[in-house]
């Protein structure tokens, strides 16, 4: 399992990356839109603050200038970059094209039928969005469930996104998650419990008197 900040805003990124737990972060067109720059010179500099991986969304349509994106975003840092493509058809045939040498992520997915495809056109990682996925279906652990049921037993894993507080973390996990992407304030608020710093405070009163 890993767990990766979901922010292109340098500050954010270069915080989560000082705490040395977090495995890269997770971008799209809003968050790279919320930062200030969607360039790819932008991605030179986040994969710069980053030592793990880096997932880019294309933005593109048309079959080639997709590939032609992808292509030239995996450039920028081989060894680090995730494309993340989302899922229509056409997004399908890029991944069937590009998977074999560049890590793809099928995003934007709310069936379970949606994954299988994304398997099956040679995708790493598909990604649900768990929030989402619950305020317009009904039941976010329910896709993620379905989808771990589907994937099971091959090469693909499930990345949540859309994640709004911690219950919706371990929710998405105990669903069958095999990696978050998570807001900076989630993770923050996943490593406090007021019961935890009661005790801390305690231990303290101790060692004082």
């Amino acid at each position: 399992m890993a767990i990766y900040l979901d922010s292109a805003v340098h500050d954010q990124v270069k915080e989560a990356m000082a705490w040395g737990f977090i495995a890269g972060i997770t971008t799209n067109p809003s968050l790279l839109a919320e930062a200030g720059d969607s360039s790819l010179e932008a991605l030179v500099h986040l994969c710069e603050l980053v030592p793990g991986r880096v997932f880019y969304q294309l933005v593109s349509r048309g079959l080639d200038a997709m590939v032609l994106e992808g292509q030239a975003a995996f450039a920028v840092s081989p060894n680090q970059m995730v494309l993340k493509v989302p899922c229509t058809l056409e997004g399908l045939r890029v991944v069937a094209r590009l998977s074999l040498e560049i890590p793809c992520a099928v995003t934007t997915i709310f069936g379970s039928a949606q994954a299988l495809l994304g398997r099956e056109a040679g995708a790493r990682y598909v990604i649900p969005y768990y929030h989402r996925s619950t305020r317009l279906l009904g039941d976010g652990a329910g896709l993620i469930a379905s989808m771990a049921q589907v994937l099971s037993g091959g090469p693909t894993e499930i990345l949540v996104g859309s994640i709004h507080s911690p219950a919706e973390a371990v929710e998405a996990i105990r669903a069958g998650a095999d990696h978050l992407t998570l807001p900076l304030h989630v993770i923050k608020e996943m490593a406090h419990h007021p019961f935890s710093q009661q005790a801390i405070d305690e231990f303290d009163r101790l060692v004082t008197a």
